[in-house]
């Protein structure tokens, strides 16, 4: 059976009720579930960068490892070198194997140097990693307390929540299509999520611009559906406010 544009207005009307209790439902809530969620991605972030500091640093310590075992390699072939010396038959024997000596000893050099440079690396580094330590526990402070605050209001307001999206879900099946689509977008639109408003002291409740007499009478009679000519939002009569205040 065809809805009246009355019986049409009643349940966009009484869907608009029920998400507004929704919405102020979730208000309590405020930004508490961005903040977690901001929060969860520090924590992330911060792990992930401690991981790789100490990737980093572990790699850092192998260098210097490498680098002491070179220092060791260059100073035992120095000593063999040395020892060779004693053995020389000629100055071109001397030149080359005194050649060598002093490249195992410049060798020697760099990687004291390289040793030195990984030290203050390490000592930068370390400074950052434990920075980074730090701040993820904090971080972690933070998403414990906003999990704890979220969830005491949460179990506080869930069952109300469920039920009011139990008579949402039935209440937009008693809309036509065409209407309900409409519906979402204006109330997705809607900074208040008000898709549905009442004329209020002459005025569209949504966006408080004036509406005309006429146009007031036509909104009364319920015998089409009446946009604000301002916002767009659907208008109805306050009397039928006050039908759906007395059945709820």
């Amino acid at each position: 059976m065809e809805q009246t544009v009355e019986q049409k207005l009643k349940a966009l009307y009484e869907l608009q009720t029920i998400h507004t209790k929704i919405d102020k439902i979730r208000q309590v809530r405020g930004e508490l579930p961005v903040e977690v969620a901001d929060l969860e991605d520090d924590v992330a972030g911060l792990e992930t960068r401690i991981q790789k500091l100490k990737s980093e640093l572990d790699d850092i310590e192998d260098d210097i490892v490498t680098r002491k075992n070179l220092i060791k390699e260059a100073q035992a072939n120095i000593k063999k070198y040395e020892a060779q010396l004693n053995d020389v038959k000629n100055n071109r024997e001397y030149d080359a194997i005194s050649k060598e000596i002093e490249i195992q000893g410049l060798d020697i050099q760099v990687s004291e140097k390289k040793i030195r440079e990984y030290g203050f690396e390490i000592a930068n580094k370390t400074q950052v990693y434990e920075k980074a330590l730090a701040d993820l526990e904090a971080r972690r402070a933070d998403l414990d307390a906003k999990k704890a605050e979220l969830g005491t209001i949460t179990a506080e307001t869930e069952k109300e929540e469920n039920e009011l999206t139990e008579q949402s879900e039935k209440a937009s099946a008693g809309v036509e299509e065409r209407l309900l689509t409409a519906y979402n977008r204006l109330r997705k639109n809607a900074k208040n999520g008000l898709a549905v408003v009442t004329i209020q002291r002459d005025s569209c409740s949504g966006c408080f611009n004036q509406i005309p007499p006429q146009r007031q009478s036509d909104i009364r009679q319920r015998k089409k559906i009446i946009v604000c000519e301002h916002c767009g939002r659907i208008l109805v009569d306050e009397q039928m406010a006050l039908e759906a205040e007395t059945t709820a």
